[in-house]
C-alpha cells in the first residue's frame, strides 16, 4: 500500500476521520519524509494531530516535549481511548506510573512519550531515552525556545542538546504564534530549514474583538462585572498580576457568579482543583493570571475578558484565543485603562539580568576550581542577590553558547573560564537589543488599544507582517465605522428624498475636515491634537500622552495659536 493509502487509513481507522485540515497534511507528510518543520496553526487547529497520525505510522517512538503539563494528562487519556499506548513524566506523575512509564521506556512498549523541557534535561532520563530509537521529536508550544518569544523559557535551551544525543531525529516544532523573528529563532535553534516552515495563518472569523477605554479602577471593576453578568457560556477573566486577579474573583463570586481562581501563589492542588472544575464545566469562569490557558483544551469558551492588557499583541492572541475553539462565535474584550501599562514595564524591567549581574554570575563560577564537580541553582542563589527569574536567564544564555554546561548529576559547570568583560558585554548585546523590542511590543499593545483600526488588521499586521485589505466586519471599530457609513448612507438618502425634483442633489454630507496636528477639544477629556483622521474616525493625543479615537462629531477643532 502507498504512503498517501497508510495515511488516508490509519486516520480513518485510529482518529475516525477522512480528511485533514489546512496545513495538517503538508506537516505530516513532511514528518513522515523524515524532514523538520516548523507549524505554525491558530488555536483548535488541529495540531496534536499532526504528531499522533505519524507517531502510529513511524517504526521507533515519538518523543513530545511540552511545557503543559495538564494538555500531558489529556492527551495519553485520548490515546490510551484510541489503544495507543502513550506514557507522561512530569513533577505531577505519581511515583509508581514513573516507575511504570520508565518500564515502558526500557522495553520500547511506549509509543508516544510526553515530558517537560525540564525533566528532558535530567541525564538520567535522557539515558533511558537513548537505549531506543526516537523517530520524531516534538516541541510543542515551540515559541518557548526563542528569546524573542513572548513565553521564552530557558529550559527549552537544553533540547538543543537532547537532539544530539538522541541522534538528530527529525524534529516538529509546533505553535500557535509565531513572528518572523520567533520563527527564524526555532528554526535556527532546532535545526529546520526554511522551506520547512508551514503556516496556516492566524485569523480566526469566529472570534469579535473589543476594547474598552475606561475612566478609572472603579469602572473598569463594574464594567467587568457587567460583562460577566451578561455573556453567556464559559469564559476566562485574564488579570496581569496576582492582586487584581484575586479583587476581581472576589466581586464575581459575592456577585453570585459561578467562578474559580488562578494563579501561580496558589498551592499546586489548589490550582489543579480549579481548573478541573473549570474543564468539567462546575464552574462558568475562571479568573486567571496568564499562568492559566496554554494548552487548555476546552472547546466551549465563549468569552475571554481582558482586565488588564498582556505584554504584546502575540501574548494577547495566545490567551484570547482560547475562545471559540470550536468554531462558534466568542467575544474577546480588552478593559482598557492607560495606567495599566505601568504593570506591564514593572514586569519588563525585572526580566532580564542587568549587565553587572550578568557578569557577576559568570564571575562566581570562575571563581571556583577548575577541577571542580560543579555547582546546583540551589547553592549558586545562595551565593548570589539575584532574583531567579533572572539567574536563570543569564545562566540559559551562558548555556546557549557552550561557555557552561549540565553535568549528568544536574549540577553546572562552567566551561570557558576566559571570558573578558568584553567578550560577556558582547554576548549581553542580544539581552538589551530584547528590552528594545519588549518596549515596542508593548507600545504596539497600547496602539491596539486605543487605535480605531480594524482589530484583526491590526493583529495581522503584528503576527503576519502584512494587514489584510478587507476590514473584518466584526470588530468593535468595523461595526462601529458601519453604523457611521449607514448613517450618512441615510442621511443622503433623506436629504435627496426631500430634495425638489427640479434641483439635483449635488451636495452629499462629509466628515469635519482634521489636519495633521491640529488642535482640538473633546469633551469630557479635554484638549488635544490630532494625529491621525479619516471619514469614519478621529485619533487624539493628550496632554499626558493618552491616545484616544473619537467619532468625528464629538471632536471639536480649535484655532492653532
Amino acid at each position: 500500500m502507498s504512503l498517501e493509502g497508510r495515511l488516508k487509513r490509519t486516520l480513518r481507522d485510529a482518529f475516525g476521520l477522512e480528511t485533514l485540515r489546512p496545513g495538517q497534511q503538508q506537516a505530516i507528510e513532511r514528518v513522515l519524509g523524515g524532514r523538520a518543520v516548523l507549524a505554525v496553526m491558530p488555536t483548535g487547529a488541529g495540531k496534536s494531530l499532526c504528531y499522533q497520525l505519524p507517531a502510529l505510522m513511524l517504526p521507533g517512538r515519538t518523543v513530545v516535549i511540552s511545557p503543559l503539563i495538564a494538555l500531558m494528562k489529556d492527551q495519553q487519556e485520548k490515546l490510551s481511548a484510541i489503544g495507543v499506548h502513550a506514557v507522561q513524566f512530569n513533577s505531577h506523575v505519581p511515583a509508581d506510573e514513573i516507575r511504570a512509564g520508565e518500564a515502558a521506556l526500557c522495553d520500547g512498549s511506549a509509543r508516544i512519550v510526553f515530558t517537560t523541557p525540564e525533566r528532558l534535561a535530567d541525564p538520567a532520563f535522557l539515558g533511558l531515552l537513548t537505549q531506543r530509537r526516537t523517530s520524531l521529536l516534538v516541541v510543542d508550544e515551540a515559541h518557548c525556545i526563542s528569546q524573542w518569544g513572548h513565553d521564552f523559557r530557558p529550559a527549552f535551551l537544553d533540547i538543543e542538546m537532547a537532539l544530539e544525543k538522541l541522534g538528530r531525529p527529525p524534529v516538529l516544532a509546533l505553535t500557535a504564534t509565531a513572528s518572523e523573528e520567533v520563527a527564524a529563532d526555532i528554526m535556527k535553534r532546532l535545526g529546520i530549514p526554511q522551506g520547512g516552515w508551514i503556516d496556516t495563518g492566524t485569523y480566526r472569523a469566529n472570534l469579535h474583538y473589543a476594547v474598552e477605554q475606561l475612566a478609572d479602577e472603579d469602572e473598569k471593576l463594574r464594567r467587568a462585572l457587567a460583562l460577566v453578568r451578561s455573556s453567556q457560556g464559559s469564559g476566562i477573566v485574564y488579570a496581569a498580576t496576582v492582586r487584581a486577579a484575586e479583587a476581581v474573583h472576589d466581586a464575581l463570586r459575592d456577585a453570585g457568579q459561578s467562578v474559580g481562581l488562578y494563579h501561580g501563589r496558589r498551592a499546586a492542588a489548589d490550582r489543579r482543583q480549579a481548573q478541573d472544575a473549570f474543564m468539567a464545566g462546575e464552574v462558568r469562569v475562571m479568573v486567571a493570571t496568564n499562568a492559566f490557558g496554554m494548552g487548555i483544551d476546552k472547546p466551549d469558551i465563549r468569552f475571554v475578558l481582558h482586565y488588564q492588557m498582556p505584554p504584546a499583541l502575540d501574548a494577547y492572541y495566545q490567551e484570547s484565543g482560547r475562545a471559540g475553539r470550536d468554531g462558534a462565535p466568542s467575544s474577546c474584550t480588552l478593559l482598557y485603562l492607560r495606567r495599566d501599562k505601568a504593570v506591564q514595564q514593572f514586569f519588563l524591567g525585572g526580566r532580564y539580568p542587568a549587565q553587572e549581574e550578568f557578569e557577576a554570575v559568570y564571575r562566581a563560577l570562575q571563581a571556583r576550581p577548575g577541577d571542580d564537580a560543579g555547582i546546583t541553582l540551589a547553592q549558586l542563589r545562595q551565593e548570589l542577590p539575584i532574583p531567579r527569574n533572572k539567574l536563570r536567564v543569564a545562566l540559559s544564555l551562558l548555556r546557549g553558547s557552550r561557555i557552561l554546561a549540565t553535568l549528568p548529576d544536574g549540577s553546572i559547570h562552567l566551561q570557558r573560564r576566559d571570558m573578558t568583560s568584553e567578550a560577556l558585554r558582547a554576548l549581553a548585546t542580544g539581552y538589551r537589543d530584547r528590552r528594545v523590542q519588549d518596549r515596542e511590543a508593548l507600545d504596539r499593545m497600547v496602539f491596539y488599544a486605543e487605535t480605531g483600526q480594524c482589530r484583526w488588521q491590526v493583529l495581522l499586521a503584528y503576527l503576519e507582517g502584512e494587514a489584510p485589505a478587507e476590514r473584518c466586519g466584526t470588530c468593535d471599530n468595523c461595526r462601529r465605522i458601519a453604523r457611521h457609513e449607514a448613517a450618512l448612507a441615510a442621511a443622503s438618502a433623506a436629504r435627496i428624498e426631500r430634495a425638489p425634483l427640479r434641483r439635483p442633489a449635488t451636495r452629499r454630507m462629509r466628515a469635519p475636515a482634521f489636519a495633521l496636528r491640529q488642535p482640538v477639544k473633546v469633551r469630557r477629556y479635554g484638549e488635544g491634537q490630532v494625529v491621525s483622521a479619516d471619514a469614519a474616525s478621529i485619533t487624539v493625543e493628550f496632554a499626558d500622552g493618552s491616545r484616544r479615537c473619537f467619532l468625528p462629531a464629538y471632536v471639536e477643532a480649535l484655532r492653532r495659536a
